[in-house]
């Protein structure tokens, strides 16, 4: 045990706070923008790749993202000794109503970096959609771009 540990009697300062598990965090923190074709979302999923993510649309209108983040396997790593284990495991899940005259049929979904961006087209016809359908997330892997770091979250909470 770490002098830390037995001080605080926890493993890490931040959990007389939150939880140790990813479902006691705050909600991923999302940006939402109108442009006149579409609607596209932003989702913070640090350290998630797009296999640990699942998107779907229920009820025709409800977007719900849901991830889990697994922990490390640790029985492999003979004489390692963690110090401290910050980092939050277990299952996450979002949802939300979209907004009315949108093509569900159409949702693209992409993640990059950590950040997953949802691409809702907007349809002036509103139109009678599925109440289930599932949403592939594409990856890193089909588009090659530069890390952008955090310069495309500068402004401020509206």
């Amino acid at each position: 045990m770490s002098l830390l540990q037995s001080v605080l009697g926890q493993n890490s300062l931040l959990d007389s706070f939150w939880g140790n598990s990813f479902l006691d965090t705050p909600d991923a923190q999302m940006d939402w923008k109108e442009t006149p074709h579409a609607h596209i979302f932003y989702i913070d999923l640090p350290g998630l790749r797009k296999e640990d993510v699942k998107l779907e649309v229920h009820e025709g209108s409800v977007l719900q993202i849901t991830a889990e983040r697994k922990e490390e396997a640790a029985a492999d790593e003979k004489g390692v000794k963690w110090h401290c284990r910050e980092r939050r495991v277990g299952a996450f899940s979002r949802e939300f109503r979209l907004p009315e005259k949108v093509k569900v049929d159409e949702i693209k979904a992409s993640m990059h970096d950590g950040v997953l961006t949802v691409t809702v087209p907007k349809d002036e016809h509103k139109r009678k959609t599925k109440q289930h359908k599932a949403v592939e997330i594409a990856g890193d892997a089909e588009q090659s771009h530069a890390s952008k770091g955090l310069g495309r979250f500068v402004c401020c909470k509206a």
